[in-house]
Order: structure tokens, then C-alpha cells, then sequence
């Protein structure tokens, strides 16, 4: 179970340049600041009016804001890498960046891809084609895995819950074209013009493809129609946040016996697995209804089903037809109006595929030795910080504190860059379309991952490259990730004071250390095993407190008064976020204990900590992907990851003179308060 700081499909990110002196510029950026609106009544607005005000969302996008900011602003360091890289016709052959030249190449060979139409999918869609039983529907969609599909379930390598140190086959419900099952149960008007934009969508594309108008809507509903089947198999994704509810470890044999018309033996062998001998079973329920619906549903259904999801998966890398028929539905879950360049995309593209041949790349030029150092040391303040918050909490036993203090202890820090670059030398590339060259890197990091089942774990790998604009928490693997791309403003600035600092990138380590500790990484062990270490009574007294943030954010709402904020399926990332204010404060007030505290352009060190973490959060986004937002993303909306946490911490209100009965002051009574 890993967490991100953010959910969002982001291309590249910035690492730490040379900077202006610090005398000619603002690491705080006080020009955002809103001094008409009162900190102590909206406090998001207060430190982020003032850029509110003037904020504009580029059309080729569904937000805007401090993400987006620090990826536009290196974006133009990564286009000059891979264009050097497809420009040097001297790289050596084989080589990384030969290979970062050809992908990013044949993307940009707009003419090539025009030409190649279909073509490098026919061996695909000619294996579903050429599928004339169930039986050969099991080894179609066995060979449709190898390459990277996830129709109609999500089949690759993942750690044990229960046996951390082991790498298994895991298996977990998928293969649908919309964002989750709830999109096909909902049964308000929006959800139903939804829907029916969803079919008419799905047949353009299978027109494209070539089948006649008729055909197509016929097979477009048909395809809807089994995708609604498999969601109302589907967990909801609050249901998915408990790992107990999807952890059913099982043999092969007892899979087969639980799925007997699914030829397991014949999917493992078209799917080139190694060889598996147990495979956690995510959503038994899932499977079953898959099993259930292949021998219900006429074969010819599954062949249109499976093309339309081999086309919707490539229909990005292919001719200008489809991706804009992949874009014109796309905008229609977020509001977006114009696409990317094309250079822009095929840059997302290249980084996706090519993550670490491209950080690497990316590390020379970018980062320094010095930054690392720094960031090392805010870690090791604030781990110091969360141990000593730990020791000293009154509603926690000495039993559960020394296992909680001996997971914290045990953690591993992921700063910067990996250690050890992965190996592309099996991935063969050409310069022919790029279609071809995606389906490769995708086989690619299918069979990379495929092969790890039946071996140890390896904590030390990293599962995003250094140019990623995001932090991670991994708690099967009990680490944290800083990649070298949030090492920068306003996250991290060498420049700036502690009050920044701690306010920026200090918060954000608070939030992947707290991770380890949220309602579900708290479930997990020193080793990463799921396994309840709890005292009985400290569980129940953790529950009664998370419980108080899934009231106080099920109270927000977005866009309308209609639109609410999920509570419990933000839960993690609420606990997280409040958890690493707090001990980012904690940290604060240490570091600066003894010391002189002067006013910076007005502020006092406290009040500069809580308006540089408000300025993580200044995003501005269309109301489209606000509602797809609370429907998919354990993350709530921005104002809610300042004012909400912030609201139930007493130091935020002394830095302010907020007093009770302040929007931005929560009674005691109903404050949250856990780490």
C-alpha cells in the first residue's frame, strides 16, 4: 500500500537550480497573500487570495497550481534532454540514452504514426479475433496481461501483507473504461448523461477501428452492459482501504476450485508467468462474477469488450483521429479544453516509460550533494521529533508505544535518487512507429514485474523516478520517498528560513511519517507485516479520534452544497496531513529554541511555518474534476488540506489570535487530535 502526497498525472518535475540571491526575491511569495480576507475565517484564502485572484487554468488542463507550477518550470530542462537524446546520433548502441532518443522520437514522428494506422496492434486485436471459445478467452486475455492489459482483472507481483519479506502473485478487480464502479451505479440524471456519453464514445472509437455504425453501438452496449456487471462486483473504494478486506491468500488449486470455469493453469501459461503457487485473491467476490459472466455472456460480447479495451489503452500513442476522440471524452470527466503540445506529451509519455533513464539523466544536470544534505537533516528532526510525540502520548499503553517506536526506528528513507539504477538492457527499441515502442516498454515493465513473484522483496527499489513531483509512503516496505523533483520551491528552499522550510518540505515529511501510522499503516509492523500489534483499548481510543476527522471532513463540500467531501475515504490522507503540521511545528519549535525569532517582512517565524504550508495547496481546478475528485481520490480538495487540519491545532490559533468560535478554530470538544 503506497501513498503519494498528491494523485495526478503529472509530467516531470523541477529540481534545485541556482536561485536569485536571497535580498531580490520572496521564498514566502507574500504577493499571494489576501490581507482582505481574515486568517482567522478562511485561512486558505488569506494565505492564497492574492494568487487566487489572478490564477488562470490553462485550457490543456483541469487544474492549476504549486504542482503544476514546479513541473512547468523544469519541464523545459527535460525537453532538452530527450530532444539532445534524439538529436545524438553518436549514442552508443543499446545505451539508455539511445534509447531515451528513439521512444521520445518515434512519438514526435507524427507521419509515422499517421502511416502505421492499426497496424502495430494487429497481432492483438488478431489474437482476440481468432478467439473462438471460452477456453480460448482465458488464454487470449493471458496474453493480452503480457503486454500490460488490465481487462477484465489486474494481475502482478506485490509484496505479502502478511509475509513481508515475500513477493507474490497478486490478482484485483478491473477492467473498467470509467473512473470506478461508482460511475456505473449512480443513478442521478449527471451519472446517466455520463453514461450515455461513455457508449456513444465507446463506439466512435470502435468505428475508428473499423466497424460499421451499426456494429459499433450495438457493441458499445453490450460492452457497457458487461462493464456494469464487473462493477457491481467491484469493492467501493472506501471498501478498499481495508487491507484485512483484501488480503484471501489462496493456492492456485483453490482459486480454480473457487473460479472452476477460469483455466487458471492455461491464463499463467499464456501470461508467461514463473512459476506460482499461491496468489492473493483481492476481491474473491470480483473473480467470481468473472468466472460467473464467462459463461454467460456470448463470446462475441468478451471479443468486443477485450478490442475496446487493447484500443482505449492505446488510443494516446496513435493517429490524430484517436486521440482526439480520446480526448473529447476525457475532457468531459475534467474540464479540460485543449490538449498538450505534442512535444509535451510525448515528453509524459517518455518519462512514464523510461522513468529512470530519464531521472538519471535528469540528476546530473539538477541536483546537488549539498540539497540531499540538507533534506537528510530535516528527516532526521522530525523522525526525532514523531519518537519523542510518540513517548509522550497519554492515550497510548508502554506496550503499544515500544512497537510503534520500534517501527519508526526501522523506517527507510528513499532522498533524491535511487542508489541503484534499474537495468534496461532487455528493452529493444526501434525507430519505427511509436505505437510499437510503447507496447515494448510496456511488455517490458510487465515482465519486470511478473518476474519478481517467488523472491524477496527488495526495499531498496524505488517505485517513481527522481524527477517525480510527489512524496511516497510505503507501508508493506515501511519507507518514505522524497524524489529529487519536491526538492524544490516552495517545498524546499535552501534559501529560504526554517519557518519556510519546516512550513514546506517539513510538513510534508511529517505527512509520509505520520502514513506509517494512519488508519491503515497503522495495522502494519516494524516489518511490514499486517498484523494487529495494538493494545485493545489504544485501538478503540485511535478509532474514537480518526472517527472525529471523518465527521469533521464529511461537513465539506465542493463546487455545490450537493458535493461533499468523503470522509472516510480521505481518511488517511486527513490524518497524514494533520499529523505532519503538527509534528512539522513540533520540529519548528525546536529547532529555533534559544535562538532569536524576528519578524520577516512582518510575520513571526510561526506565522511564516503555517502560510508557507498553506501555499503547498494553492491550486485553482474546473468544477469537473473537483467532483471526480471527491469520487476518486483519497486526497480532499486543496482548502480543505489547509483549513482543515489547521483548524484543529491550537498553535495555529495563537500564531493568529483566533479564538473560539472562529470558523478556523474547532471547539475542543469535537478537535481531532492523534499524533
Amino acid at each position: 500500500m503506497r501513498h503519494g502526497l498528491v494523485v495526478l498525472a503529472l509530467a516531470g518535475a523541477a529540481g534545485l537550480r541556482a536561485q536569485p540571491p536571497a535580498a531580490t526575491r520572496d521564498p514566502l511569495n507574500r504577493s499571494a497573500i489576501d490581507t482582505t480576507c481574515a486568517p482567522c475565517r478562511d485561512f486558505f484564502r488569506y494565505a492564497n487570495g492574492g494568487w487566487l485572484r489572478q490564477a488562470k487554468i490553462p485550457p490543456a488542463y483541469s487544474m492549476w497550481g504549486s504542482f503544476n507550477e514546479a513541473v512547468d518550470r523544469t519541464d523545459s530542462l527535460l525537453q532538452r534532454i530527450v530532444e539532445d537524446a534524439r538529436a545524438d546520433s553518436a549514442a552508443p548502441a543499446g545505451s539508455n540514452l539511445q534509447k531515451l532518443g528513439l521512444f521520445y522520437g518515434s512519438c514526435m514522428d507524427s507521419a509515422a504514426v499517421e502511416a502505421a494506422g492499426l497496424a502495430p496492434l494487429a497481432e492483438r486485436l488478431g489474437q482476440i479475433a481468432g478467439a473462438r471459445t471460452r477456453a480460448d478467452l482465458v488464454r487470449v486475455i493471458g496474453l493480452l496481461h503480457r503486454g500490460g492489459s488490465g481487462a477484465p482483472f489486474g494481475f502482478y507481483a506485490a509484496q505479502d501483507p502478511k509475509h513481508s519479506a515475500d513477493m507474490i502473485a497478486t490478482l484485483r478487480q478491473g477492467g473498467l473504461g470509467l473512473p470506478n464502479r461508482d460511475y456505473y451505479t449512480r443513478t442521478d440524471s449527471a451519472s446517466r448523461a455520463l453514461r450515455t456519453a461513455y457508449t456513444a464514445h465507446v463506439a466512435r472509437m470502435l468505428a475508428l477501428a473499423g466497424a460499421t455504425a451499426a456494429d459499433a453501438a450495438r457493441d458499445a452496449d453490450s460492452i457497457v452492459a458487461l462493464e456494469t456487471q464487473l462493477a457491481l462486483a467491484s469493492m467501493t473504494p472506501v471498501e478498499q482501504r481495508d487491507d484485512e478486506a483484501t488480503y484471501h491468500k489462496m493456492s492456485v488449486a483453490a482459486l480454480q476450485a473457487l473460479t472452476p470455469d477460469f483455466d487458471w493453469r492455461s491464463y499463467l501459461d499464456a501470461l508467461g508467468a514463473p512459476p506460482v503457487t499461491t496468489i492473493n485473491v483481492q476481491q474473491p467476490a470480483f473473480v467470481q462474477a468473472v468466472d460467473r459472466l464467462l459463461g454467460t455472456v456470448p463470446v462475441p460480447v468478451w471479443q468486443a469488450y477485450l478490442r475496446w479495451h487493447v484500443l482505449r489503452r492505446a488510443a494516446p500513442a496513435l493517429s490524430a483521429a484517436w486521440v482526439n476522440e480520446d480526448f473529447r471524452f476525457q475532457g468531459m470527466l475534467t474540464g479540460t479544453t485543449a490538449m498538450l503540445p505534442r512535444a509535451r506529451r510525448c515528453l509524459q509519455l517518455t518519462s512514464a516509460a523510461l522513468g529512470e533513464p530519464l531521472g538519471e539523466a535528469y540528476i546530473r544536470r539538477a541536483f546537488t550533494p549539498q540539497a540531499k544534505a540538507r533534506v537528510e537533516a530535516l528527516v532526521r528532526n522530525l523522525e526525532s521529533v514523531l519518537h519523542d510525540r510518540i513517548e509522550h502520548l497519554t492515550w497510548m499503553s508502554a506496550p503499544t508505544k515500544r512497537q510503534a517506536l520500534e517501527k519508526l526506528t526501522r523506517l527507510t528513507k528513499h532522498l533524491g535518487y535511487p542508489d541503484r539504477w534499474r537495468d534496461y538492457s532487455g528493452l529493444a527499441l526501434t525507430r519505427g512507429p511509436f505505437v510499437t515502442n510503447l507496447l515494448r516498454a510496456t511488455a517490458f515493465e510487465r515482465a519486470r514485474n511478473l518476474h519478481k513473484i517467488g523472491h524477496p522483496v527488495d526495499r531498496s527499489e524505488w517505485e517513481a523516478p527522481p524527477q517525480t513531483v510527489d512524496a511516497f509512503a510505503d507501508t508493506p516496505l515501511n519507507t518514505i520517498t522524497f524524489p529529487a523533483g519536491i526538492l524544490q520551491p516552495p517545498w524546499f528552499d535552501p534559501q529560504a528560513d526554517d519557518a519556510v522550510n519546516y512550513g514546506g518540505i517539513g510538513t510534508v515529511i511529517g505527512h509520509e511519517m505520520t502514513h506509517l501510522f494512519d488508519d491503515e499503516g497503522r495495522k502494519y509492523d516494524a516489518d511490514g507485516n499486517l498484523r494487529d500489534w495494538w493494545a485493545p483499548a489504544d485501538a478503540a481510543d485511535y478509532r474514537r479520534r480518526a472517527e472525529r476527522v471523518v465527521e469533521q471532513f464529511n461537513t465539506y463540500t465542493v463546487v455545490d452544497s450537493a458535493t461533499h467531501v468523503n470522509g472516510r475515504l480521505t481518511l488517511g490522507e486527513n490524518i497524514a496531513d494533520l499529523g505532519g503540521v503538527t509534528i512539522a511545528y513540533a520540529a519548528l519549535e525546536r529547532a529555533l529554541a534559544g535562538k532569536p525569532r524576528p519578524l520577516i517582512d512582518g510575520y513571526t517565524p510561526e506565522q511564516r511555518f503555517f502560510l508557507a504550508f498553506a501555499h503547498l495547496w494553492r491550486v485553482v481546478a474546473r468544477p469537473e474534476y473537483l467532483k471526480m475528485q471527491v469520487n476518486t481520490d483519497p486526497h480532499p480538495p486543496w482548502m480543505w488540506r489547509v483549513n482543515g487540519p489547521l483548524s484543529n491545532i491550537p498553535a495555529f490559533a495563537q500564531a493568529f489570535a483566533c479564538h473560539a468560535g472562529d470558523p478556523m478554530v474547532r471547539p475542543e470538544a469535537i478537535r481531532a487530535a492523534i499524533w
